[in-house]
């Protein structure tokens, strides 16, 4: 295996520690010739789809890259803003909040870096930008509240693929999830009071989070049941009687059947039994993308109303709250315990260098 090109090592400059936020990841750009290439890397992932390759190749190859692009690339178009991608946009905010409130809770050197399990900036690219920054240490942390074999999982997977290429290998830490994290959860919870502080309260929450295929929990799968957990701690959190909440599941894909009540149905049935205002929140996501903007605020908006229902809110996801953010830096901080250290003064450096170099080291 051929190993990745190392950064050049300078003695006695002070070690690193990096950060490498991920997420799902977003096409270049709202087109066919760019959702393509973007659905060969996700749909090609095995933990995405399962199906032996002998039989999923030729549907994917032959049918659904062939016309799902262009459907898909309609849907984003809708949703692409002056930024770019909603959220490639949202989660390079993130990073760039996450590097100042660190600075300000640590003196130990770190550095944010943002990447995208599928799509760009790759995963591969941002390993190789913190280590071309020093860092010595890395802690990926995938933005997925809820751990899924399809989602956390695959995202460190790409980690750990990058890492066998790698001649100089860092050491690793991971975030497996943060589904029951109190920071978190209060943010969550905050988000929704805000929103009904403004706009008042509906009639049901509706709290919907990405689907995965049914079979996957009965193999072991904890996704759903973490689902279900920060959903009941969001609602206790809100003080919402049980009839006043509901969570569902959405982006069903395929003839399979997946985790259920799914939530384009079950908006549905609430506005065909007559139920004037619902809110809906996906607490799943940490920031806003096509499966929010587009599914649950267009798409599934249009089925509530057009079931009967009066007025449909949809609660942006946590994106660049303060409070959120500053979670974050709690959940990062707890992973980095024994890893912190002060950035070593000028005259240790020079000490440092000056041994390397009496040794035999190369400037």
């Amino acid at each position: 295996m051929p190993y990745l090109p190392e950064p050049p090592h300078t003695h006695g400059t002070p070690g690193k520690t990096g950060v490498l936020l991920i997420n799902l990841g977003t096409p270049d750009a709202p087109t066919r010739q760019a959702l393509r290439p973007y659905l060969k890397e996700f749909l090609s992932d095995p933990r995405v789809v399962e199906t032996p390759r002998w039989l999923w190749w030729p549907i994917l190859n032959g049918i659904i890259l062939n016309t799902r692009p262009g459907k898909s690339a309609q849907k984003y178009a809708q949703i692409w803003t002056a930024e770019g991608s909603p959220l490639l946009a949202h989660t390079r905010k993130q990073a760039k909040m996450l590097q100042g409130y660190l600075g300000e809770r640590t003196r130990s050197p770190l550095v944010v870096e943002c990447a995208m399990r599928y799509g760009n900036p790759s995963i591969q690219s941002a390993i190789a930008r913190l280590k071309q920054r020093g860092c010595g240490r890395i802690l990926a942390l995938p933005l997925y509240p809820q751990y899924g074999a399809s989602s956390t999982a695959s995202a460190l997977d790409a980690v750990f693929q990058t890492l066998l290429q790698s001649r100089n290998m860092p050491e690793l830490r991971t975030v497996r999830h943060y589904h029951d994290h109190p920071g978190y959860i209060a943010a969550l919870a905050n988000s929704v009071r805000d929103h009904w502080q403004q706009h008042g309260r509906p009639d049901q929450l509706i709290m919907s989070f990405h689907g995965v295929p049914r079979y996957t929990l009965d193999k072991g799968d904890p996704y759903p049941c973490e689902c279900h957990k920060t959903g009941r701690l969001l609602a206790e959190a809100l003080g919402l009687t049980s009839d006043r909440f509901q969570i569902t599941f959405q982006s069903r894909f395929g003839r399979a059947e997946w985790i259920q009540p799914y939530t384009a149905p079950a908006l549905q049935m609430l506005g065909k039994k007559g139920v004037k205002r619902v809110d809906v929140i996906c607490p799943g996501f940490a920031a806003d993308c096509l499966e929010t903007l587009e599914e649950i605020a267009m798409e599934c908006k249009a089925d509530f109303l057009n079931a009967g229902g009066q007025e449909f809110h949809y609660i942006p996801c946590l994106n660049e709250r303060d409070d959120w953010i500053r979670a974050l830096c709690d959940i990062i901080l707890n992973h980095l315990q024994g890893w912190l250290q002060e950035t070593p003064g000028p005259a240790a450096a020079l000490e440092s260098k000056a041994r390397a170099l009496a040794m035999g080291a190369k400037d």
